[in-house]
């Protein structure tokens, strides 16, 4: 079976910093991989807000998540302060691709590399939508 290549886009303009909680370790005593992606929602979450924006008031839309990959490459234990950098690529008429480099050690460590599919939806007639324009401007900055 292939394995999955996340390919980073040149510019991941945002940036912060997120602890391993105890809650966010596995039986292996290291970050599980479920907690790992429930990080990564949380940098997402802080990332629309620096846009201004949040997934259910996206620039008048709402946001859901088509798809998840996620390429790990070391671990991460209790009290690791993990650096996520987010950035938005591949703008398509209904969404686009947020991806994340997440590390430790103030960068010196790789702990993943991850996408993840957005799609722009209108909760109240139950379909996909196009990106606004304004999104667009947005998340390429």
């Amino acid at each position: 079976m292939p394995r999955i290549r996340i390919e980073l886009p040149e510019k991941l303009p945002f940036s912060t910093t997120i602890p391993v909680r105890v809650t966010d370790l596995n039986y292996g005593n290291h970050l599980g991989n479920h907690a790992l992606l429930g990080l990564m929602h949380e940098a997402r979450m802080q990332y629309l807000a620096s846009l201004g924006a949040t997934e259910l008031c996206f620039f008048g839309v709402a946001l859901i998540m088509s798809d998840s990959a996620i390429e790990y490459k070391g671990e991460a234990f209790f009290g690791d302060q993990l650096q996520f950098e987010v950035g938005a690529a591949e703008i398509s008429r209904v969404g686009f691709e947020l991806y994340y480099r997440v590390t430790k050690d103030a960068g010196k460590t790789l702990i993943a590399l991850a996408k993840t599919g957005m799609v722009c939806f209108n909760y109240d007639a139950r379909k996909v939508v196009a990106v606004p324009e304004e999104a667009k401007t947005a998340l390429v900055g």
